[in-house]
């Protein structure tokens, strides 16, 4: 591995111009791409193997006109002071939008208030339903445009208009904050570089990366059904990943500068050892997002493998480009310890040199291993005990800013018809197989209403050929509760009995069902998905270390970090804790998603900083030295850089919580705090505390697998006795070239 890369960037580094036009060529290739492509919009949601889903599919089979996947919107009309929504003057106000409203070529069907019995009783708040043909994925902006021109029409003649639904979703927003994460990130490498080139390389190499990432992904969305969010991930993990891997070999070029190799021979060295460990923990990565999925849910394995594919492409522009631009920066990329005359290299080049903080650190730890390791797990241990109360569902418009529409929509809803009545359950009777179908949409009917927490039970709606029946069920409490879900359960418990009566079978969708079914199969797929990735990771780990323990005590540091991570996300966005700092203005269940996504995107990337850290201190090991010396070593050399990454990997995912999605925001947050966690406390403190207790027991691997398994040389071993020696390698280096 080691040799191979090492000619790999020594190619690269002497053929500077061609390995650029290809990146510039594949850059410009996917933005024209994108650019043609027909606009993303959000993904279709479906659950295979669900309840809820099974009820949509039937609704589809049984109700072939009524779009049962158009996008909808409520017209929610709010009375002035003093006036009701059943005054001519409102009420002609309302009819007028509500003619306006079914113009559309979209539209598939428009519901007055006063023939839906949409007003509330008090009769100040009433609302319009509106039924498109298409999915929100598929909405043409003219008719999201007719949409938001009717009411305003309605506000200009005095009433409060709000509008909710999926109609009206739009592509999630960032804000200024990403662009200062960046700025951070900016910022952290012209202190670590000690120079404005050498920081920019990173910065470059990262953002052409998104550019050819996110360009595909935004060029194929449309095709493959993507949706906005999937980009916006694979911008956040792409970017992180990009500067550091750029970070960590442009770091060991610069060591090698500094140890008197010439240029070409320190960007090959660089390439074969920093980026073994790049290729590597770039592994680990994409094992845990493909890895998403097992769960099998279309949005998530989508949204990882574009994911992943972005990172795939990080490592190889590391690889190649980074050695590339290092050729063209020539002597501008001064050797490590040296800064620029423009940051006061001079001024350096006369300090007398002093051991830096990592080796001070590390020195620390190997004297008092116990009590850091005894700190740092009791810290950790106090961070996750909110995790203890994690509640998961999934955002609706209830977790929207107040600033939105959808938002303002739902408060009116809530004030006028109960909380309930923006989560409506639709449960679907199936009576095909009943003797007297009619007989069974009354029992159901009949039973639902003697449940718990019910509001309102809508007359059975059957189908043309009369074996398929909706009934609307209208819960007491709002979509995202506990007790909304017990009502779930109560009436599919109902339905077992009902099909053992009358042979009708009852199923409840609705997004407020599916939501429900889709927290409950990311808890069943929660720990088969942990043991798979940990499994394939800790193997891979076991190859690039020689050694069970190591990989092992990763792992273990790895559930630390990812369970104070969750506590952290549940005392913010469930508890309220910081909201305000954090935008969060409703809180409420964490995203069902969120536990399993971070487990897939924490672990990878907490495994980039085990490897990069760990990789230089069995270098030192294998070279010769004491277990507690390799430690010192390690982190003489690695300390500074993965501290760089970290904070740059922080700057980059906070920068995400000025998102208006609220998904968006928790995956920031969740993995700009997982990150702080794993690589401050657990890769810093724990990992040398633990090396430094089990001595030279932590590079023990059992013979009969130390012969059975391949040696990738990821420490760079053969460069010293093979490759690197001599002017030979550059014949080896035109073998490769023809090859």
């Amino acid at each position: 591995m080691a040799t191979f890369l090492y000619k790999l960037g020594r190619l690269a580094f002497r053929r500077r111009h061609f390995v650029a036009l290809i990146w510039v060529a594949l850059l410009t290739l996917a933005g024209v791409g994108a650019a043609s492509a027909p606009p993303a919009g959000n993904s279709s949601f479906s659950i295979p193997g669900t309840e809820a889903q099974k009820a949509f599919d039937l609704l589809q089979q049984r109700f072939p006109g009524a779009s049962a996947d158009g996008a909808t919107a409520r017209v929610v009309f709010k009375a002035p002071g003093g006036e009701k929504m059943t005054d001519a003057g409102n009420k002609a106000t309302v009819n007028k939008t509500v003619k306006e409203l079914s113009h559309g070529s979209e539209v598939a069907s428009v519901t007055a208030p006063y023939t839906g019995h949409a007003v509330s009783k008090d009769g100040t708040i009433a609302y319009a339903s509106v039924k498109y043909k298409v999915s929100g994925m598929e909405l043409e902006d003219s008719s999201r445009t007719a949409l938001k021109d009717a009411a305003q029409d309605a506000r200009e003649a005095g009433l409060t208009v709000e509008i909710g639904g999926d109609a009206l979703s739009a592509a999630p927003g960032t804000g200024a904050t990403e662009a200062i994460g960046i700025a951070v990130a900016a910022v952290v490498l012209v202190i670590t570089f000690g120079s404005l080139l050498a920081a920019g390389l990173p910065l470059l190499t990262a953002v052409i990366g998104v550019g050819i990432g996110v360009s595909t992904v935004t060029a194929l969305a449309h095709a493959l059904d993507l949706g906005t969010t999937t980009s916006t991930l694979a911008t956040m993990i792409g970017l992180a990943v990009g500067i550091d891997y750029a970070l960590f070999i442009v770091s060991r070029y610069r060591a090698e500068l500094a140890e008197g190799r010439e240029r070409e021979e320190a960007a090959g060295r660089a390439v074969g050892t920093a980026g073994s460990a790049v290729v590597f923990a770039g592994l680990t990565v994409v094992i845990a997002l493909v890895g998403l999925s097992v769960v099998n849910i279309p949005m998530l394995t989508k949204m990882g493998i574009a994911a992943a594919g972005t990172v795939v492409v990080a490592v190889l522009i590391a690889l190649t480009m980074i050695p590339a631009l290092l050729g063209y920066a020539g002597h501008r990329v001064k050797p490590a310890g040296q800064k620029s005359r423009l940051l006061g290299g001079a001024r350096a080049a006369k300090k007398p040199a002093r051991p830096n903080m990592g080796t001070r650190w590390a020195s620390f730890v190997v004297r008092r291993p116990v009590a850091v390791l005894l700190l740092g797990v009791i810290g950790l241990g106090a961070a996750a005990v909110p995790a203890a109360s994690l509640e998961l569902g999934l955002p609706d418009d209830g977790s929207q800013p107040v600033s939105t529409t959808q938002r303002r929509a739902y408060d009116l809803l809530s004030e006028g018809f109960g909380p309930g009545f923006n989560g409506p359950l639709m449960v679907v009777v199936d009576a095909k197989r009943s003797d007297d179908p009619k007989a069974a949409f009354t029992e159901v009917t009949d039973d639902i209403k003697g449940l718990k927490d019910v509001v309102t039970v809508t007359p059975a709606q059957p189908n043309k050929a009369g074996d398929t029946a909706t009934v609307t069920v209208i819960p007491n409490s709002k979509p995202s509760s506990a007790t909304t879900e017990d009502l779930v359960h109560a009436i599919r418990d109902a339905g077992s009995g009902i099909k053992a009566k009358t042979d009708a079978e009852v199923l409840v969708t609705g997004s407020t069902a599916m939501n429900i079914d889709v927290s409950q199969k990311l808890n069943d797929a929660l720990f088969p998905y942990l043991a798979l990735v940990v499994g394939l990771a800790f193997l891979l780990l076991i190859v690039v270390f020689r050694s069970v323990l190591v990989p092992l005590k990763a792992a273990l540091g790895f559930l630390l970090s990812v369970m104070a991570a969750l506590g952290a996300v549940v005392a913010v966005f469930q508890w309220g804790w910081l909201s305000g700092l954090m935008g969060v203005e409703e809180t409420g269940p964490v995203m069902s998603m969120m536990p399993i996504f971070m487990v897939g995107v924490v672990f990878g990337l907490a495994m980039d900083y085990e490897v990069f850290l760990v990789t230089r201190m069995r270098e030192a090991y294998v070279h010769g030295e004491k277990p507690g010396q390799a430690i010192v070593t390690g982190f003489r050399h690695g300390a500074r850089v993965v501290t760089a990454a970290a904070i740059i990997m922080i700057a980059v995912f906070a920068g995400f919580i000025g998102s208006s999605e609220s998904m968006i925001k928790m995956i920031g947050f969740g993995l700009a705090i997982a990150v702080f966690f794993d690589a401050f406390i657990v890769r810093m403190a724990v990992v040398p505390a633990v090396l430094a207790l089990l001595g030279r027991r932590a590079w023990w691997l059992p013979k009969w697998l130390d012969r059975a398994l391949p040696n990738v040389d990821v420490e760079g071993e053969g460069l010293r006795t093979g490759p690197g020696s001599g002017p030979k390698d550059l014949d080896e280096d035109r073998e490769l070239v023809r090859v």
